[in-house]
């Protein structure tokens, strides 16, 4: 008898914790319907760690967009190349980029609408130990940009006009750390930053040849996927997207991107060093692209 009770109870035991492990199974898929569902109707977008994407990150952890109520999620990446893919791709609705990768992504069949230019800007630096200070000595040379995008652009304007006695070598390093990293292990012999890692780069000895700021062209956009915002839900999050937007850069403005050092650690890992040594500033609020800009890329080469 006694046997009889404890297989009884045994049975009694598996059949619960079966249950227990189907229920469990049923609410983990039912949570994952429920985060997929949550993160169709956020307003995504694609970024990278450059201090054009700061009022980005500055609105989202200081719960500016919250404050709005608009659900704003950004996907982070360290390649312009996997930004792309993820707005190619319609996992997003919009991208933090360039005006020449905007481009490509238009004559691959992409509508893009744009929301905004930045004030995104790039310094050719030169390795300490290859002693290059002009243009013209970049003969034989290796520069570490990005294809298609503004870098590629930038060493058009200014290598078009050198005269070298042999080509410079563009060398495609797509992520910007490993880029910054292969300048300061004297892997390359000149790259393209942006901030902070230009401030990086500075700092450890490497010299400014070229800053895309003197040619007084503004690369730098905020695009938008045009078929993914056309319903009145996304444009109301468009409208509190760019509120929260403009109040983080007024933010900037006011108090500088190193009065945010937490900030500025977790989306861009840089020291605190670089982080003391970061340039003044001036993010601009939403304002749409100029035309010379938008003109000037769309009959290039690139």
């Amino acid at each position: 008898m006694k046997h009889v009770v404890i297989y009884i109870l045994i049975a009694i035991f598996v059949v619960s914790c079966g249950n227990s492990v189907e229920e469990q199974e049923r609410m983990t898929r039912a949570e994952r319907q429920r985060l997929l569902h949550e993160d169709s109707l956020a307003l995504k977008f694609a970024v990278l760690p450059t201090a054009d994407c700061m009022p980005l990150f500055l609105a989202k952890e200081k719960r500016m967009f919250d404050t709005l109520g608009v659900d704003v999620r950004l996907r982070c990446f360290t390649s312009q190349m996997d930004c792309d893919t993820a707005f190619v791709g319609s996992s997003v609705e919009g991208i933090v980029t360039d005006l020449v990768r905007a481009k490509r992504m238009r004559e691959q069949g992409v509508a893009i609408d744009y929301l905004s230019t930045t004030n995104a800007y790039w310094q050719l630096l030169a390795n300490r130990k290859a002693r290059l200070k002009r243009i013209n000595q970049f003969g034989d040379k290796m520069i570490g940009m990005t294809r298609y995008s503004a870098t590629d652009y930038l060493c058009d304007c200014v290598l078009g006009s050198a005269r070298m006695h042999s080509i410079a070598f563009r060398i495609q390093v797509n992520d910007v750390n490993i880029r910054l990293r292969m300048l300061l292990n004297n892997e390359m012999d000149a790259v393209w930053l942006a901030e902070p890692f230009a401030t990086t780069a500075r700092l450890a000895g490497h010299n400014v040849v070229m800053d895309s700021r003197d040619i007084n062209k503004r690369l730098g956009v905020i695009a938008l996927r045009a078929n993914r915002v056309m319903d009145e839900r996304r444009k109301k999050q468009i409208v509190a997207f760019v509120k929260a937007y403009n109040a983080a850069c007024d933010s900037i403005n006011v108090n500088g991107m190193g009065h945010y050092p937490d900030v500025l650690r977790k989306y861009y890992k840089v020291d605190d060093r670089t982080i003391s040594a970061l340039p003044k500033l001036k993010f601009n609020h939403i304002e749409k692209p100029r035309s010379q800009d938008i003109d000037l890329i769309s009959t290039s080469k690139k």
